[in-house]
């Protein structure tokens, strides 16, 4: 029976951080505020894929109060989802995001994106979906004060 979760993430943009999406280094002038590298598309794709099998959040496998996060690639956090689907006996049928950001262009890396999600996921490529949006200048992410990302993932899990 396939098992549907949703994920939903946001981080602040700052200077002086490297910016990650994906599972990819964006060149941009800001990067995203947060304990880990901030990615918040892996995020929220991490939350998705744990909501499918009624397991808690990114926060409750891996608490920004514990200094072994600090900066720590969001990768490491899918595996660990990935993970526990496997452990569940299930399988991930597939995730789908979308990223919220003014700026930077997303399209020319989302390829890198979705071939760094399916590889921590240990999906294919074609099973991950990736999409960008602006918030229409709108509120703290149409300012270009931070970025957001919301996800879906189904996983197939036994009766």
């Amino acid at each position: 029976m396939v098992h549907t979760g949703i994920g939903y993430d946001v981080h602040r943009l700052v200077e002086g951080r490297p910016l990650w999406l994906g599972g990819v280094e964006i060149p941009h002038d800001k990067g995203l505020d947060g304990h880990s590298d901030a990615d918040v598309l892996m995020h929220a794709i991490c939350d998705a894929v744990l909501g499918a099998i009624g397991h808690g959040d990114i926060g409750s496998l891996f608490p920004p109060s514990e200094p072994q996060w600090k900066d720590a690639p969001s990768r490491i956090f899918l595996e660990k989802a990935a993970g526990l689907v496997t452990e569940a006996g299930g399988s991930i049928v597939n995730v789908d995001a979308t990223l919220i950001a003014e700026a930077p262009k997303i399209l020319p890396h989302v390829p890198a994106m979705k071939a760094a999600v399916a590889r921590a996921l240990s999906i294919p490529p074609d099973r991950v979906g990736i999409k960008a949006t602006t918030n229409e200048l709108l509120g703290f992410l149409g300012r270009g004060e931070g970025m957001a990302a919301m996800a879906v993932a189904g996983v197939n899990l036994p009766d």
